[in-house]
């Protein structure tokens, strides 16, 4: 078993002469999100295939939402039924009301839904709807997590500057002088820490949002439940940011894997079936703030958007979510997982290298240290260059993932484990000799 590797003289210049492109009309070259030296031509199932004609193991999944892997035929059939219907109409669609059942019927939380074009969004509204709901100003998020693109989300994501808490620090140019007066900070797994801060400014704090899997750092046990219990003694709204998580971890996210429910969380990603589309989800006292009828002028979250709840995405969204929900999914996406995961330890163990598998089998990756992570500064620690010569060796041999993560999907198929285990001790024994 290998993969097709058809490089041709043509497909390396064609795929330079597209960098070349991008290079005059997109800064840095690229769209932001990934290497720009890599063009993708096209993906099927498990696989994508550049420009140059190189295949690979696709890990990335676009970024998560193509849990199901590419071009799944029912999803595409769902999705031409639709095409024949229309695109989008800026108004209620049946197939956005019935997946918007669906979800609410799966997400503990999920009394009512209001949907959004991207994760970003849907976190950006859910934290003006706890300031909406509490009539308090500031969010208490934890240093390293990542909420979207807003100004309190770009706080303390990746700080270079190890400030001492709770301060906030900028994490991008173009910021207002003032945001960081509205955020608070808190180390991620620390309990003391975060109930301390929650105690000295429990007055003013509208929300609390967190990743129940920040970034690759499963949370200790019980500090989610400290969060909801915190949350609780102090009026404050408990967000989670599933974006990924959902429906990604099991039918009913982290927090139905995890045992906590929170007031709001957001979706994305996986709910959209690889077409745009996200989601406010909450309690309904809470979501009424969308509502001016319900709450009043002064109460009323304004919110609108071209594309929310398109109908596209909607039947995308819709069967994805049927196929995700039919027996032995999630054990069989876990099992996936845990094999990749055993075959990364055993072979960095073989050849003696300090390492830490981070995340859970559904999403992970390695870190490069001796020490435990638990939370964004352990994570500096790791080794970045041995992390980077990893990725690089991994991709030498056809596995395509981001920089920090594996994405596991349900496409992956059983000749994908080999060929991946293969390059992982592969990887591992050039590590060994460089």
């Amino acid at each position: 078993m290998t993969l097709s590797q058809s490089v041709s003289p043509s497909g390396i210049e064609r795929q330079r002469a597209l960098a070349e492109r991008a290079s005059q009309v997109l800064p840095a070259g690229g769209f932001g999100n990934f290497d720009p030296s890599v063009i993708i031509a096209r993906g099927k199932g498990s696989r994508v295939w550049d420009e140059a004609g190189r295949e690979y193991i696709d890990y990335l999944i676009g970024s998560g939402p193509m849990l199901l892997g590419h071009g799944h035929p029912e999803v595409d059939e769902a999705v031409r039924v639709q095409l024949d219907k229309g695109l989008t109409f800026f108004a209620n669609n049946k197939a956005g009301i019935e997946l918007a059942e669906v979800i609410c019927e799966a997400v503990p939380c999920a009394d009512q839904l209001r949907y959004v074009s991207t994760g970003g969004e849907a976190d950006m509204y859910a934290m003006r709807l706890a300031r909406a709901y509490t009539g308090r100003d500031k969010i208490l998020k934890f240093e390293g997590g990542y909420h979207g693109m807003s100004a309190e989300a770009l706080m303390s994501m990746a700080p270079k500057a190890l400030v001492n808490f709770p301060s906030a620090v900028a994490d991008t140019a173009g910021l207002p002088s003032g945001a960081s007066d509205h955020v608070l900070v808190a180390p991620f797994n620390d309990f003391e820490a975060t109930k301390q801060i929650i105690a000295e400014n429990a007055g003013q704090i509208a929300g609390i949002i967190v990743e129940p899997l920040q970034r690759l750092i499963p949370p200790e046990p019980g500090f989610l439940a400290l969060l909801r219990q915190q949350a609780d003694a102090h009026g404050i709204v408990l967000i989670f940011d599933e974006v990924v998580t959902g429906f990604r971890f099991s039918y009913g996210g982290a927090q139905a894997l995890y045992g906590v429910t929170p007031d709001v969380a957001t979706l994305g990603k996986t709910i959209g079936g690889g077409f745009p589309l996200a989601a406010i989800v909450g309690r309904a006292p809470i979501m009424a703030h969308f509502d001016k009828a319900a709450v009043g002028e002064d109460g009323f979250l304004f919110q609108v958007g071209t594309l929310s709840g398109n109908p596209m995405a909607s039947a995308a969204g819709l069967k994805t979510l049927e196929i995700l929900a039919r027996p032995g999914t999630y054990e069989a996406l876990r099992a996936k997982g845990e094999r990749i995961m055993g075959a990364v330890t055993a072979n960095l163990e073989r050849v003696g290298v300090a390492h830490q598998i981070v995340g859970e089998p559904f999403l992970f990756d390695v870190l490069f240290s001796e020490h435990p992570v638990r939370n964004y500064r352990d994570g500096l620690r790791a080794d970045a260059k041995l992390g980077a010569r990893w990725n690089s060796l991994l991709r030498e041999k056809g596995i395509f993932k981001s920089a920090g993560k594996m994405y596991m999907a349900v496409a992956h198929s059983e000749e994908d484990l080999v060929l991946t285990e293969a390059a992982i001790a592969c990887a591992a024994d050039n590590l060994r000799t460089e």
